[in-house]
């Protein structure tokens, strides 16, 4: 899983709007400081969504290869509805993060996202995949209870991170403004979008009861998480400087209390 490439290098490129101002997932596509021509933003668009159907069909695929489908979820609701909530989160979170004023043709990066993509297929086929032909059995149906419940949390937290992230940095015209937020669940942590995501794919495990895949899950995913923050931190400093040198020390970057 790579660090975040979302955030240029070059003098005149723009700085983030906010802490956790990231797509939903650790792989996010570049941006332009050049202003979007409209053709290239809903051709972009209609390019991610067939991407994001695409790996809809791929997850399923993973979840339930060599099994009959639909038995199988008939008989593992609470994977079904895991699986439902998340799709649904996927297409929410493309729609409240697409960013109006990036010019990116549709195909640029293409490549690059569907490789970014195939960590999480295989956390979503390692956890089945070490239940069944490892551990054995079913896991107990309140691990699964445990598992949905913790993935909703997470969806909350990183699509209601979004949702405050650009309701915050708007002016009343609906146009962005280069601020710090800190209000909201940024001012519990500066990266509450990370925070989600990390619960969501922590909870699947969860799920099939996969120790060993979820053990690996949060330390891969905090690895990455640990790159991707300083990265961007070091973006927003150069941005904001002593604004966000005090608000890291009253706040935590990603788990209250601990980091």
């Amino acid at each position: 899983m790579d660090a975040d490439k979302r955030l240029p290098n070059s003098a005149d490129a723009p700085s983030p709007r906010a802490t956790g101002a990231l797509d939903s997932s650790f792989w996010a596509p570049p941006e332009s400081s050049s202003p979007a021509r409209t053709n290239f933003v809903n051709r972009d668009l209609v390019v991610r969504i067939v991407e994001q159907i695409i790996f809809v069909t791929a997850v399923i695929g993973a979840v339930a290869m060599g099994l009959g489908i639909t038995d199988y979820f008939r008989e593992h609701r609470y994977v079904a509805a895991f699986l439902l909530a998340y799709i649904g989160f996927r297409f929410a979170n493309l729609l409240v993060g697409e960013d109006p004023n990036r010019q990116t043709p549709p195909l640029s990066g293409f490549s690059e996202r569907v490789l970014n993509e195939l960590p999480i297929l295989v956390v979503f086929a390692a956890a089945p995949f070490e239940r069944t032909y490892f551990l054995g059995g079913e896991a107990p149906a309140w691990l699964g209870a445990l598992g949905l419940l913790l993935e909703l949390a997470g969806l909350w937290l990183a699509l209601g991170s979004r949702i405050q992230l650009h309701f915050l940095s708007s002016d009343r015209t609906g146009r962005e403004r280069m601020v710090l937020v800190k209000t909201g669940f940024y001012r519990y942590i500066r990266h509450p979008v990370y925070a989600g995501v990390l619960l969501v794919l922590f909870a699947w495990p969860l799920e099939y009861g996969a120790p060993v895949v979820a053990i690996l899950t949060m330390v891969i995913g905090g690895i990455v998480a640990r790159r991707q923050i300083t990265a961007d931190e070091k973006i927003l400093l150069a941005r904001f400087g002593e604004e966000f040198e005090e608000y890291c020390r009253i706040s935590d970057a990603l788990i209250p209390s601990i980091w």
